[in-house]
């Protein structure tokens, strides 16, 4: 299907073969055991036991995997997702390298656990400069950067880690397989939260990797099958259900996204406005040459916490949420996770309302925050 276009490949990924009296999109299948042929046992068919098999979680599978241009493994949540992928692959002795301003999880998770556990961990700004990578097992970059949205250049970065003999795995949850592919990019695997704009509703918890190396894929799955970090088969069908309206929900939120910045970058009392699809942004030269569309996510301050406070209280469409990538948007002072960003440092997530409306709104807030 890659000779179609987003929405159409959106609308039919995963989907079983056409038959009468079935559904577009069969319901969830819920079970932990399955029969078994009492003489072949799980050889004799695709379940056997509801860890490893369950199919709603193939057909989702299938779906992402045709979007992002590999297989497919689904996690339960993104967080899951990714120290998984670090798990499965990084031994004691091995080093990785992670991004300093991406999602601040993970970089807890490497200093708490990796650390702990023989691997030595390098941190590097998502747009460098790269040290030698020597003796590196494993690059982890996410770009856009959340909530920075720095960008790096996927070919160029995959060139170098690939002389030194590592892999290059690439966090694609801001961007969404619609925004970019880095797979297609040149990495070796593709890492990402489900639960934000890929499914779009705020109702689900899922993550999941993706890659085209058999091995690697094989490396996951096994991993996924001990640990059992599977997704439930309701929130596997929400997910295939919410994929068809990726490529719709993408295009308001990217539209709003730049409507948002055109009018934040005119205001005087906001400052360190960030958004990769605006030419005066450091990202935009390698944003606008890599990615597909831009995400509808973007980051400004707004001083200190208490008039982050006042402008949410002020606005009627901005809800106070963490997350991104919904219908509704919302706004994050990531400073109260514990994320090291300034006091008055705002993510916000663009969701699906008219841009007009959703422009004035946050206009008005912004004066009465003032």
């Amino acid at each position: 299907m890659t000779d179609q276009h987003d929405g159409t490949r959106c609308v039919h990924a995963g989907l079983p073969d056409p038959s009468p009296g079935q559904p577009f999109l069969p319901g969830p299948v819920f079970a932990a055991p399955y029969h078994l042929d009492p003489r072949q046992g799980p050889a004799a068919a695709p379940n056997g036991y509801g860890r490893p098999d369950n199919p709603t979680r193939r057909l989702l599978e299938a779906a992402i995997g045709e979007l992002e241009g590999g297989e497919c493994r689904t996690f339960a949540s993104g967080q899951a997702a990714i120290t998984g992928l670090l798990l499965a692959l990084l031994k004691p002795g091995d080093t990785v390298v992670l991004p300093t301003d991406g999602y601040f999880p993970v970089r807890a998770f490497a200093t708490d656990t990796l650390q702990q556990v023989g691997v030595t961990v390098r941190f590097v700004p998502t747009a460098g400069p790269y040290p030698d990578l020597d003796g590196v097992r494993l690059v982890l970059v996410e770009t856009p950067a959340n909530p920075g949205l720095d960008v790096v250049d996927l070919p160029a970065l995959a060139a170098r880690v690939h002389a030194a003999g590592a892999l290059l795995a690439v966090d694609n949850t801001t961007a969404t397989p619609l925004g970019q592919r880095p797979l297609d990019l040149g990495a070796d695997l593709v890492v990402a939260s489900g639960t934000k704009a890929l499914t779009g509703h705020s109702d689900l918890l899922l993550g999941y990797v993706a890659a085209r190396s058999a091995d690697l894929v094989e490396t996951v799955t096994a991993w996924r099958t001990v640990t059992g970090a599977v997704p439930g088969a309701f929130d596997a069908w929400l997910a295939h259900r919410s994929l068809a309206t990726l490529d719709l929900r993408l295009g308001r939120q990217t539209a709003n996204a730049a409507a948002l910045a055109d009018l934040l970058a005119g205001r005087d009392d906001v400052t360190g406005l960030r958004w990769p699809g605006r030419p005066g942004d450091p990202a935009y030269p390698v944003a606008s040459a890599q990615m597909r569309r831009m995400p509808g996510v973007l980051s400004f301050d707004l001083g200190d916490a208490d008039r982050v406070a006042r402008f949410l209280d002020a606005a009627r469409l901005v809800a106070a949420a963490t997350s991104f990538g919904g219908l509704h948007t919302s706004a994050d002072r990531r400073a109260q996770w514990g994320d090291d960003t300034p006091p008055g440092f705002v993510r916000l997530s663009c969701g699906v309302e008219d841009t007009v409306d959703l422009v004035a709104d946050v206009t008005a807030a912004l004066d009465a925050s003032r």
